[in-house]
């Protein structure tokens, strides 16, 4: 079973507000009633450890804050194109083991990845320039990193609070 809820938001196109289900594989559409979706509201599956899939469409700009947190065993996500923007804690404690960033994502907020323990690769679009502090914290086998050299990358990037008090 897989039940998403939607939100019209304030620039006519529809939020994903909710998800009920206990599918391993979840598809959001890029349309409802013929109006596309661009937004993945906070905590929208997050705890939802028996999603291993998620498919969005490539009309989704923006992830909110602990969308997936806690979807441990997510292995696979492609990224939409048109992604723009990631909000803190947006992958938080997710099974990924490997990422691409779409080029429109120019920032990495503070603890996007934080206590990914799977996570071992990310490679970052062209349009990066920006890596906040603690957005890898806890991530322990993260061994590549893919960007390009104009990125800003904070010196705690890859710590934690808990390692710099």
């Amino acid at each position: 079973m897989q039940e998403l809820e939607y939100k019209l938001i304030d620039d006519g196109t529809f939020c994903v507000s909710g998800y009920m289900g206990d599918e391993a594989v979840v598809e959001v559409p890029a349309q409802v009633d013929g109006v596309a979706v661009t937004v993945i509201a906070d905590s929208v599956f997050q705890g939802h450890g028996e999603i291993t899939e998620i498919r969005l469409p490539d009309c989704v700009t923006d992830l909110g804050e602990f969308v997936f947190d806690g979807c441990e065993n997510l292995k696979r996500l492609r990224l939409p194109a048109k992604l723009a923007r990631l909000w803190g804690y947006t992958f938080v404690r997710s099974g990924l083991e490997e990422l691409v960033l779409p080029a429109g994502v120019e920032s990495i907020p503070p603890f996007c990845f934080k206590d990914c323990k799977q996570l071992r690769r990310l490679v970052c679009g062209d349009g990066l320039k920006k890596i906040h502090a603690w957005a890898f914290g806890g991530c322990e086998k993260l061994d590549e990193l893919v960007c390009g050299h104009q990125v800003q990358i904070h010196p705690q990037a890859f710590m934690t609070k808990e390692l710099n008090t």
